[in-house]
């Protein structure tokens, strides 16, 4: 890979954070490992779990030649809500997930800078519960179906191993629940805090015998941090694992989402945030009520209905396998958008409500062969997976008469479908202190329209996007505590539905956007020190054609287009250790040079893309005593400055540098086991924007965060 172009122009930061890493670091424990010693049983249970993201069959991440990331369980429930997946993903190097404050939008995730502009949801980031997908066949997901009560461990992989993943896999961020083990319990938790926030949850988890079963419900409400910001969420999860014989293993999953009303604050203006960071932005054309915000005017708000079942069937022929998993499930979407009703006019409008019901299925099958070739062995996957949606989409205008916030008339009235089928093949080879990794995936996409209202104009017709992306990984055992690997890809993202939705000056359904392709490059490295520090160190390059930018955004209501050429360089850099007494540390750290490689329009060279700060930070000190249950920890997050725009003029989203602290308590009685925690977020109260919405036309670019807030749980289990 060339050298880093510009990467940093800041050494003394480069500094400052070399000394939090070498201060959470013991002294005693950076040491290189003795190269002719054994690694202790310890440090391959805490340091090198088994994922299987990456290669679809388990795996030791530390001999995997990807940036792979493991959260427990522990840090996932921890002292934490468990109602966005940010609680637990911050500590991920080269992830950046933001909580918008607002359900109505879900999460903003970005892997390397890809997905950084989605004005809703996640998309660019393939997301997957128990390897079924999170994320529909047009790469749209949606991080809020993730039930993090029942998580028993989250894998997020980043770089060229995500292109197996087919099409936008910029990154692979995959939940894993528990299974029902032992003899049966239930466990009841409720929370409160902050802002009218509040979560009651109940589960049963239990294997009596043969069959294994995980419930699950739970109800979330908040008033909002912001005006207007309040939202109900119901959630549902269901899990029934079985072994039919001693050679075979059937799962089924399935999970609802329920949110009704969920309140849409909209982004403000710089100067509304400077005014007031939770206040909304006032709509200067009400004359009725000149200091109604845009978001009370249109009352804009989003009602989801999403259910969904998945089936896995495994089957062992000696060392060899094969897997078998199907999904199907709806989603429904009622959103009101914030356009005016003079924007409204032209006929090709599709109007400020959208209304879709969405049918959704697939299924993925693989085989997974292991052999002897030559003085190694080989391990080959070969699978096919094919994914299906249909939407039956209307719009509506926002208004009646005078009145907005209302369903009126019919703008939009069509049919469309998705539809992938990709096969994939990739095998592994290892022999003496190498192995080598080689793949390639063959993406195929139709997009089909039929469109029922015609008298703006007919919008029928298809589009078709294939890709081949091909992969090669070197991995070198230089000592048993130390790993350099090196890997490359070709990747390929499409537009999303959403993203073909609107033209650019208003008219309907986009036919004119081109896939983005991109060309992948990593090396890194990956250590253990003493018995019980891991380090992990990765550079990267990304080039990609064609990207994807926001062409126009207002109201809720976003266009795209196609531009050049960008360049993304980076670092990436973990560390995780503990010592005597208790302790821990982690230290995730990333610096990304993202910037357009090739003029557009009046966009030069050189520009920083929207939505992706130069650099992130997670740091944490953790402490905890096993015999009197109690534990603390404090955690920093920091972020550098992100520009909301491709022409870098308007105010940038300022950095910031937050400390949080959260204390925990356990106690066992007998069969019941008790627990206690309490967190305060945003400890010394600053005010700073939690995420951008990229290119908003009207220049409501920035979505503040909550000052200092608190939250206090306790949960009671008792086991039968």
């Amino acid at each position: 890979m060339p050298p880093l172009r510009r990467p940093f122009r800041h050494p003394l930061r480069l500094t400052l954070l070399a000394v939090i890493a070498a201060s959470l670091t013991p002294l005693s424990l950076v040491r290189a490992a003795d190269s002719s010693a054994e690694l202790p049983a310890a440090t391959v249970k805490t340091l090198d779990p088994i994922v299987v993201t990456g290669s679809r069959f388990e795996h030791s991440s530390f001999d995997l030649p990807a940036s792979v990331d493991v959260l427990e369980r522990e840090r996932i429930t921890a002292g934490q809500a468990r109602v966005n997946a940010s609680e637990a993903l911050a500590a991920v190097p080269g992830l950046v997930v933001q909580n918008r404050q607002n359900y109505a939008q879900d999460l903003q995730i970005s892997s390397r800078g890809f997905g950084a502009r989605s004005a809703f949801g996640v998309r660019g980031v393939r997301l997957l519960a128990d390897g079924i997908p999170a994320t529909m066949p047009d790469g749209q997901g949606q991080a809020a179906t993730f039930n993090l009560d029942m998580a028993e461990r989250i894998e997020v992989l980043r770089g060229p191993f995500s292109a197996m993943y087919g099409n936008h896999s910029g990154g692979v961020i995959q939940l894993f629940t528990r299974d029902g083990q032992g003899a049966p319990s239930v466990e009841a938790s409720v929370l409160g805090g902050s802002d009218g926030s509040w979560k009651t949850d109940l589960s049963a988890q239990g294997k009596p015998g043969a069959i294994g079963y995980v419930l699950d419900a739970s109800r979330f409400h908040t008033d909002g941090s912001r005006d207007h910001s309040a939202a109900t969420r119901d959630q549902a999860f269901a899990k029934i694992t079985t072994q039919p014989d001693a050679d075979s293993r059937l799962m089924v999953v399935a999970n609802g989402l329920w949110q009704h009303d969920t309140q849409d604050p909209l982004g403000v203006s710089w100067g509304t945030f400077q005014r007031d960071p939770r206040a909304g932005e006032i709509d200067p054309t009400d004359t009725q009520s000149p200091k109604r915000t845009f978001a009370e005017r249109y009352n804009t708000r989003k009602s989801i209905d999403h259910q969904q079942v998945g089936v896995t069937y495994e089957r062992r022929f000696g060392a060899d396998s094969v897997q078998l998993s199907a999904y199907a499930g709806n989603r429904k979407v009622i959103q009101y958008q914030a356009f005016s009703k003079g924007f409204q006019a032209p006929a090709s409008h599709s109007g400020g409500v959208v209304d879709f019901d969405r049918n959704f299925g697939g299924l993925d099958l693989h085989w997974i062969g292991v052999s002897q070739l030559g003085n190694g062995s080989l391990t080959t996957t070969v699978g096919l997976e094919y994914g299906r949606s249909s939407d039956d989409r209307q719009g509506f205008e926002n208004f009646i008469g005078n009145q907005f916030g209302v369903e009126g008339k019919l703008r939009r009235n069509e049919t469309d479908t998705v539809t992938s089928l990709d096969p994939y093949l990739q095998t592994e080879w290892q022999s003496g202190n190498w192995a080598l990794t080689a793949g390639v995936r063959h993406s195929r996409m139709r997009i089909a329209v039929d469109d029922s209202f015609i008298s703006n104009g007919n919008d029928s017709g298809s589009l078709n996007y294939r890709r081949t992306t091909p992969l090669l990984g070197l991995l070198y055992k230089a000592t048993p505590a130390l790993n350099l690997y090196a890997s490359a890809a070709k990747g390929f993202e499409t537009p999303t539905l959403n993203e073909l939705f609107y033209s650019g000056n208003g008219n309907g359904f986009n036919f004119n956007l081109k896939p983005a392709h991109s060309t992948h490059f990593e090396v890194g490295a990956k250590a253990l020190l003493g018995s019980d520090t891991r380090v992990n160190v990765a550079l990267f390059q990304v080039r990609t054609d064609n990207e994807l930018v926001v062409d126009a955004s207002s109201g809720g209501r976003t266009s795209y287009k196609n531009a050049g050429a960008t360049l993304r360089q980076g670092l990436e850099l973990s560390l995780d250790t503990s010592w005597k007494h208790g302790f821990s540390g982690r230290l995730a750290l990333t610096g990304l040079y993202a910037v357009y490689d090739q003029a557009f329009g009046t966009v030069p060279a050189g520009n920083r893309l929207p939505g992706v700060p130069r650099a992130t930070l997670y740091g944490e000190l953790a402490w905890k005593d096993a015999p009197s249950g109690l534990s603390a920890a404090i955690e920093t997050i920091a972020n550098s400055k992100v520009y909301a725009e491709d022409s870098n003029i308007e105010t940038p989203a300022p950095g910031y540098a937050l400390a949080n602290l959260r204390f925990g308590a356990e106690q066992q009685l007998g069969v019941w086991r008790l627990q206690q925690f309490v967190r305060i977020n945003n400890l010394f109260d600053r005010n700073y924007i939690g995420s951008v919405i990229v290119g908003d036309n009207s220049k409501r670019y920035y979505e503040p965060a909550p000052g200092r807030n608190w939250m206090l749980g306790a949960s009671v289990q008792y086991m039968f």
